[in-house]
């Protein structure tokens, strides 16, 4: 199952003629893609779909999105234990 799933910026940097942020997951940090979202800075939380920002999210919607993913379970499908 493929899901957008909300993460905070950590910082960014420019790769390559992309910009490409840490973004904290449950206190897992990945590389994601931030060119759909040029307004986003660090501290900034956005809703990630493979690999990509898609949208800005503001800090109270994206906990409770992420404790909903965490209660059916849908992050250890995507490989993110948030325990």
């Amino acid at each position: 199952m493929c899901l957008a799933i909300p993460g905070r910026i950590v910082d960014s940097e420019n790769i390559g003629g992309s910009r490409v942020g840490n973004v904290e997951f449950g206190g897992i940090a990945r590389k994601v893609y931030l060119d759909f979202v040029p307004e986003a800075v660090p501290g900034d939380y956005v809703i990630v779909h493979a690999g990509f920002a898609i949208s800005l999210v503001d800090a109270e919607e994206a906990e409770r999105t992420f404790a909903l993913l965490e209660e059916m379970g849908a992050l250890a499908e995507e490989g993110i234990d948030a325990s």
